[in-house]
């Protein structure tokens, strides 16, 4: 029986050298986890055991190193969790974020697996689908709120608002100039003019027009002797347009301004308009938020990716291309987002790098290989000792 015995060592140790070998091929390989071999006997019942046999190669998934690239479709999963693929109306799940943008919009891998996730606006509640990017830009959107909030000059001087001439810059105390857009994205110029009034040293009135045009107006704001405004005043402005955008409408708002001794200052001048923009660059967050960068200098939220988890990773089954699929002995998935739960963070410009320890796995090799040539040497023993057997004769 001693050749049988040997037989099946020497195939469980060239097992273990094709596993040990595909550890070292694939040290490079970007999300690699290397497998280790599991070895049971062979149980005879009674005398000496039958031998042995592989019992199974499972998958070590403990993370790799993180190396960055600073290429921003490279991502990496730092903790838990599985990139979520479409491959041949298949679901598959990687660790490999090598991603390319195709001209169709398409984050793909380089199988062309498509990755998935959730599109902007939609929420979590549904199915992950494929993740596109629009090719279309931006749409302009016209100002509807300014918000305005600076320091007017206590000790400058009164004026009547009654001779106020926005051509005159004696007529009033001071003025600055903001940018507002129409609902065609087109930019206009809007100018507030501030005075003084002569008769109440705690008021000013505002006036307000666009494009060098004779302003509307006025509104007072009203302060009390700690220069602090009271009246909280938001005025709403209306302006027609020529050029066939609606009209530009939109509420102004003085919150924050103060009235103290000292020069005019203009601290924050804010709007929530832009002109029409095209997309100029993609970037991918922690959260794993698709990011549009756009021409207009605006950012907006594409999608975001899915991530997939499982309670028995290794249970998963290889399916090649560094992608595995969903068995029952992995259980079914578990979906999430990046940074949420059992899901670890995405790291954009980087990658995740092979979990191989390199310097044990050649340790292994040669451990593999004395196991080798030792299951031959049983096997040469036996033959001699049935060799002398037949010289007996």
């Amino acid at each position: 029986m001693g050749f049988s015995q040997a037989l099946s060592g020497l195939n469980a140790a060239a097992t273990n050298l094709d596993v040990v070998g595909n550890n070292i091929a694939n040290s490079q390989t970007v999300g690699f986890k290397g497998g280790n071999v599991q070895f049971a006997d062979v149980f005879a019942g009674a005398g000496a055991g039958l031998g042995t046999r592989v019992a199974g190669i499972l998958q070590d998934f403990s993370n790799g190193n993180i190396e960055t690239t600073n290429r921003n479709l490279d991502l990496a999963i730092s903790g838990n969790g599985f990139f979520r693929f479409s491959q041949n109306d298949e679901t598959v799940y990687s660790r490999n974020g090598q991603l390319t943008l195709t001209k169709d919009g398409f984050l793909e891998n380089a199988t062309g697996a498509r990755l998935m996730g959730y599109p902007a606006g939609e929420g979590t509640g549904g199915q992950p689908v494929e993740l596109n990017i629009p090719a279309s830009g931006l749409a302009a959107v016209a100002t509807q709120a300014v918000d305005s909030s600076l320091n007017l000059d206590a000790t400058a001087d009164g004026l009547d608002p009654a001779l106020f001439d926005y051509q005159d810059g004696d007529t009033y105390s001071y003025a600055n100039t903001g940018t507002v857009y129409d609902s065609l994205g087109v930019q206009h110029s809007m100018t507030m003019y501030f005075v003084k009034d002569g008769a109440n040293p705690n008021q000013w009135q505002v006036f307000v027009g666009l494009d060098g045009q004779a302003p509307t107006g006025p509104q007072t704001l009203e302060f009390d002797g700690n220069g602090t405004l009271t009246n909280g005043i938001t005025a709403n402005y209306n302006f027609p347009q020529t050029n066939g955008a609606a009209d530009l409408n939109f509420d102004l708002d003085f919150g924050g301004t103060t009235q103290f001794g000292g020069d005019f200052a203009l601290n924050t001048l804010n709007q929530d308009g832009f002109a029409a923009g095209n997309l100029v660059g993609i970037a991918i967050d922690e959260g794993g938020n698709l990011v549009g960068t756009y021409s207009n200098e605006q950012t907006q939220v594409l999608g975001t990716i899915a991530l997939a988890n499982f309670r028995n990773p290794e249970g998963l089954k290889a399916v090649g291309d560094n992608a595995w699929a969903m068995t029952g002995a992995s259980g079914q998935e578990l979906l999430g987002l990046a940074g949420t739960g059992v899901f670890g963070d995405i790291e954009a410009g980087a990658l995740e790098s092979s979990n191989v320890d390199l310097t044990q796995e050649l340790v292994d090799l040669i451990i593999a290989q004395r196991n080798y040539q030792a299951n031959t040497q049983t096997i040469k023993v036996q033959d001699e000792v049935l060799q002398n057997a037949v010289n007996l004769r």
